[in-house]
């Protein structure tokens, strides 16, 4: 298998779709080349949206104007300031938490745990998680390092990545990722995974392809995506940031403009003199008004000139429009109205909160299960390949991932549980599920069952000696037809 290598840090800009496509690949076999063609085209199709979506995550979208009542000097100075599309994406990725995984017999007899450590899983899980509810799906990519032969577990954004789905199998038939790129943009490396091969591309410097091909020796590409929302007609998911959340993400950042444009017109008073000559005004008019001393002739008929000022408009109508905007967005994206900026004039009460709350659990539980299929053929698939195995030990197939509990309960709540199952099940008190149920995180359940695991044998070694001690003093003791001390034995 191929490592997938480092893209540019370099490249600031997008990526130049023009520049990544090709007709042969010196090292492809012919009978590939109609799949890489393809996936190259599906990349090249949907990077532009996913750039957008993108843009909007970071709250990097342009400003989309009617051209009606913002004045073109603000037009022109204004950066969005409303981020909601990274709070849809962010508040549901915060309920998933990957915390190791859970074995049948309590050990690890194939050596996940140090993979999880050495590739930092429970670091590049959460990156991944993000940019699949950004972009619909995301990808974790198996290779080995050519220096040291170790698996290496890559995550992979949609924006660097193509994939085609196996609709009869129900998983990826190929995928793409590109590894690198020149600072304008040009596509200089890619990998393609297909079943059983890994082809990794590199550009020459006369602008052709060369691959190198490596055998896998497994049935499928060693790619498992993390998608979210999975639908037949979208089996690799749908963004978290929907074409109406952009939409409204518009209106809001319109709104909020129209509010600072009206600021600046009233934020100077607007002053009108009814029947005064415009010599009456000197050069520096904002300091004549500002002089703590004014004073205003009579015009040529006897008549006093009089003031008028206009008032400043309300906000009322930008606010109240800004309201309705966040509540449409809370609705699509099942957010409390609360955590979008937006307070109530009545406050919601525990149970409408515990309601809302109760909606992203319940999507974000979905999804733990979802991406617990995935992260369970990752690690089928990494032990198959480390050991050269064609198909997974049972034990192996009884390993799951676990994640942290996506709803917040009171630390009296579980304890009271825990109390109550453990008096009707008493193995549930010792067992990983109960202590997870507890509300302890994996390193304090391996800490526990360590010392639980030292204390049992630190008690069987007591046991041991407390009987080889008894046994000791009681052949010590003088029966009937020995003799005691330094007497004669008795006859027979």
């Amino acid at each position: 298998m191929a490592d997938e290598g480092i893209f540019s840090s370099a490249l600031k800009r997008p990526l130049d779709i023009t520049s990544f496509g090709a007709t042969r690949i010196a090292g492809v076999a012919d009978d590939d080349m109609p799949l890489i063609r393809t996936l190259m085209k599906v990349w090249r199709q949907r990077y532009p949206r996913n750039l957008i979506r993108t843009g909007y995550y970071g709250a990097k979208e342009g400003f989309k104007d009617f051209g009606i009542s913002i004045p073109d000097r603000i037009k022109a100075n204004v950066s969005a300031c409303i981020g909601w599309p990274a709070k849809a994406v962010r508040s549901l990725a915060d309920l998933t938490v990957f915390d190791g995984w859970t074995y049948p017999n309590g050990e690890d007899p194939y050596g996940l745990d140090e993979l999880t450590d050495m590739n930092a899983l429970q670091l590049a899980v959460p990156q991944t998680v993000v940019s699949a509810y950004t972009h619909g799906c995301a990808f974790l990519t198996l290779t080995s390092d050519p220096d040291t032969g170790d698996l290496l577990v890559t995550p992979r954004s949609a924006e660097w990545s193509a994939a085609l789905w196996d609709g009869r199998r129900n998983r990826l038939a190929a995928a793409l990722t590109i590894n690198d790129a020149t600072s304008k943009g040009r596509v200089t490396a890619f990998n393609v995974f297909l079943p059983g091969v890994v082809y990794q591309v590199t550009r020459d410097g006369y602008g052709g392809w060369t691959a190198e091909r490596y055998e896998t020796f497994w049935p499928e590409p060693t790619v498992v995506p993390l998608v979210s929302d999975p639908q037949l007609s979208k089996p690799l998911g749908c963004s978290r940031i929907t074409r109406p959340v952009m939409a409204l993400t518009d209106m809001g950042f319109r709104t909020l403009v129209r509010m600072e444009a009206s600021a600046e017109f009233y934020a100077v008073p607007k002053l009108w003199f009814l029947g005064m000559d415009e010599d009456a005004f000197s050069a520096d008019t904002w300091s004549s008004l500002v002089s703590s001393i004014n004073a205003i002739s009579k015009d040529e008929d006897g008549d006093s000139p009089s003031l008028q000022q206009i008032s400043q408009a309300s906000m009322q109508p930008h606010s109240d429009m800004l309201k309705t905007i966040a509540l449409v967005v809370a609705s699509d994206t099942d957010l409390p109205v609360d955590s979008l900026g937006i307070t109530l004039d009545n406050p919601s009460s525990a149970e409408a909160m515990a309601a809302a709350e109760r909606k992203l659990t319940r999507r974000a539980d979905r999804q733990n299960r979802l991406f617990g299929m995935q992260l369970t053929r990752l690690a089928r698939m990494a032990v198959c390949l480390r050991d050269g195995l064609t198909e997974p030990p049972d034990e192996l197939k009884q390993v799951r991932p676990v994640w942290a509990p996506t709803r917040e309960i009171s630390d009296g709540a579980r304890a009271d549980a825990y109390v109550k199952i453990s008096q009707v099940n008493q193995s549930y008190a010792t067992s990983e599920v109960g202590l997870r149920r507890l509300g302890l995180d994996g390193d304090e359940i391996r800490s526990l069952l360590s010392q639980q695991s030292r204390d049992r044998g630190r008690d069987a070694l007591d046991m041991i000696l407390r009987s080889a001690n008894a046994g000791d003093d009681q052949g010590s003791q003088p029966t009937e037809d020995e003799p005691t001390g330094g007497g004669q034995a008795r006859e027979a």
